[in-house]
């Protein structure tokens, strides 16, 4: 494994925030941890090394960048109602609230949803899926940011259903 395939790894990790991935290829066994402080753990062939932001680039270890914090909204902010039902996501990725830049934006808060109407996409291992609502009803809160990281059963929306 070379250090193109290694960043492509930390790459992947980062985009779908994966916790911890081992891969073993000829003898060579890779793992790499996603945490919250910013160092990376690399154990190739047995022998083991943290890399540091902040340190140059070593012939054993390639300097890979560590991987984005996931920054989410405090729950705080949204409406307190307990009719309210939550439109989840079904995957790791990336949300997107519109289908490409300059398109529509698929919901706003206000608007109205119905069973099968896409609220969103997201985007998984370069795979772009539309997220479609289970429920009738009005958009009362967007509860993630544009382009950002989102986890499975990650609330996405709120919707009053009345």
């Amino acid at each position: 494994m070379d250090i193109k395939q290694i960043q492509e790894l930390v790459k992947l990790i980062n985009k779908t925030n994966i916790g911890e991935i081992t891969i073993e290829e000829e003898g060579i066994k890779i793992t790499v941890k996603q945490k919250k402080d910013p160092v990376q753990h690399i154990i190739a062939g047995g022998q083991s090394g943290q890399i540091y932001s902040n340190q140059p680039q070593q012939p054993a270890a390639p300097q890979i960048p560590p991987p984005a914090a996931t920054i989410t909204a405090p729950p705080a902010e949204a409406p307190k109602s307990d009719n309210y039902i939550t439109i989840k996501s079904p995957m790791i990725g990336t949300f997107y609230r519109q289908s490409g830049p300059g398109k529509p934006i698929f919901v706003n808060v206000g608007d109205e949803v119905t069973q099968g109407k896409v609220v969103c996409i997201i985007e998984a291992m370069k795979l772009f899926n539309e997220i479609e609502s289970e429920v009738k009803g009005k958009i009362v809160k967007v509860l993630v940011e544009d382009s950002s990281p989102v986890e499975y059963d990650q609330p996405l929306f709120l919707v009053d259903p009345s």
